[in-house]
């Protein structure tokens, strides 16, 4: 007998293949009916294809098209595609060297798509045509599929960026969609950049998508890193933005990062201009604005902190935004196949000089939303861009920069003793029956969306900075006129820490009763007693 667990794996593998198919299917048409209707003009104004293929020869192309769009149509009787797309960061598409010679010139320098797709922007000045053509031989690389790098990924597409190349390892849950654009209910279970990958081609097929379906590490980010002109961090971790900085400094890319949390968001556009180590006229660094991470502990993520989705919405589309201006304006190098770099402007169009760094805040419930902080230039001793900088291509790969010692990692909270905590399954055996003041420490908001019967909220947040007598007083008031619950203490958090450290706090106090702690909170709740638990 499988296991539920083989059963769900296997069921998650199969949609991915799924998608995949049918992203590489759809794609694989819309090319197909590209290549017909230009048959279809060749043949009317007798003419060769595209400056030197004959009519045959594009007959020729349209069968082999046909028979891959068969070839990809077929599936196996256990429903398995017969032929699959690339999974190893090869592009899931085919390249426009499938339908014309690479090498083919048409009248106008874009095709009439194009004129129709980005009519809206190149009628700008600050984009035109030479911005619009920047923009098609651009190669951007989104590292993170959530809620900043959906909304991010999409306007990028939908511009005209020739390559975007998606990096992520998680697969889609159902918590993600109040925020994550790109994916719906449809690909739960499935790897986020296959899902994006599938959206993507269906908002623009023009565009030519590279999927690197694994988190990024300090032994593989040069290599990918290397390949893209620039960069834009989506993460939403310490250790990944120090990473990715670190790595674009090493390579001369310019990266736009963003975050969000809660109702607040913050975007800057780092190394710009990309200057190499030691050069003074390059912009900032992240470790020049933060040349020290933030305590571990104090590090929150959207699950624990909450996240309002149009906060991290907004800041996605900034970053889109502030990618798409650094490349139309031709403030930024192309980057060939080998990752070196050439010069995407010529000389008789020079780009505009670079704004002074600054980091732009946004605050969905301030009055005005934005505000702008101006950024010191490149620090004269920051380990990444500076002339005495220690981080190096070798000391990146090799491993010997420890990036999750470097930001530190928080571990469960263990500070109680066993008797002095209690099990989920055990307490709901207990709880009706003996006497007791059951104390939930989450906040308000939390507590009511859900809450054990009898519970008292008293918030931990409250509780911490006041001294021990305070505290014992305030569950003194909250308790008075329920003297039948007797002395003793159960403290209930959402996941077992807080809780911990009120118990110690109370204790400390002098609580005349036995304080415990339900042991890993209401998340243990869930999972050992109530599976209709509000999971949030």
């Amino acid at each position: 007998m499988y296991q539920t667990s083989e059963i769900d794996a296997n069921i998650a593998r199969l949609r991915q293949q799924i998608a995949g198919t049918e992203a590489h299917l759809r794609q694989l048409k819309v090319q197909l009916s590209r290549a017909e209707q230009q048959a279809k003009e060749a043949h009317d104004l007798g003419q060769t294809y595209d400056g030197g293929h004959p009519v045959e020869w594009q007959a020729e192309t349209l069968a082999a098209l046909s028979q891959k769009i068969g070839s990809s149509s077929r599936l196996h009787e256990d429903g398995i595609p017969a032929t699959t797309p690339q999974h190893s960061g090869e592009p899931l598409l085919l390249s426009s060297g499938d339908v014309s010679s690479p090498s083919s010139k048409g009248r106008w320098p874009l095709s009439t798509e194009e004129y129709r797709r980005y009519g809206r922007q190149l009628i700008l000045h600050e984009v035109g045509l030479q911005g619009q053509l920047r923009l098609k031989s651009a190669k951007v690389l989104v590292v993170g599929v959530g809620g900043l790098g959906c909304p991010a990924a999409a306007y990028l597409a939908g511009a005209g960026v020739g390559t975007l190349g998606l990096v992520d390892g998680d697969t889609v849950e159902v918590s993600n969609l109040h925020r994550q654009i790109l994916h719906s209910t449809n690909t739960i279970g499935i790897g986020k950049v296959d899902s994006a990958v599938d959206y993507l081609n269906g908002l623009n097929s023009l565009v030519n998508l590279i999927p690197h379906r694994a988190h990024l590490t300090p032994q593989t980010a040069l290599e990918i890193i290397s390949s893209y002109d620039a960069v834009l961090d989506c993460t939403d971790h310490p250790t990944s933005r120090y990473l990715i900085s670190d790595a674009c400094v090493l390579l001369g890319k310019p990266l736009v990062s963003a975050s969000a949390l809660r109702t607040e968001g913050q975007l800057m556009a780092l190394n710009m201009p990309p200057k190499p180590p030691g050069d003074a006229s390059g912009g900032p660094c992240y470790r020049c604005v933060f040349p020290k991470p933030p305590p571990a502990e104090s590090v929150v993520s959207c699950g624990e902190g909450g996240i309002v989705g149009p906060v991290v919405g907004v800041m996605g589309v900034l970053q889109a935004l502030e990618t798409i201006k650094i490349i139309a304006t031709g403030t930024v190098d192309r980057a060939d196949s080998n990752g070196k770099t050439s010069e995407m402007h010529s000389k008789a169009n020079e780009a505009p000089a670079p704004a002074s760094p600054s980091l732009l805040l946004f605050s969905a419930f301030s009055s005005p939303p934005f505000r702008s902080v101006r950024l010191r230039l490149r620090r004269t001793n920051c380990a990444s861009c500076s002339a005495q900088a220690t981080i190096t291509e070798a000391s990146l790969t090799s491993g010997s920069l420890d990036y999750v010692a470097f930001c530190g990692v928080t571990s469960p909270l263990d500070i109680l003793a066993p008797h002095e905590r209690i099990g989920a399954s055990e307490y709901s055996k207990l709880y009706r029956s003996s006497p007791h003041i059951l104390l939930d420490v989450r906040e308000p908001v939390h507590f009511e969306l859900s809450s054990l019967p009898g519970a008292i909220n008293l918030p931990w947040s409250e509780c911490v900075a006041k001294p021990g007598e305070a505290l014992l007083q305030d569950v003194e008031r909250l308790t008075q006129g329920r003297e039948d619950e007797g002395r003793d203490v159960l403290v209930v958090c959402r996941l077992g820490n807080d809780s911990q450290l009120a118990v110690a706090k109370l204790k400390q106090a002098g609580w005349q009763g036995a304080v415990k702690d339900l042991r890993g909170g209401l998340r243990a709740w869930r999972q050992e007693v109530d599976p209709d638990w509000p999971d949030y």
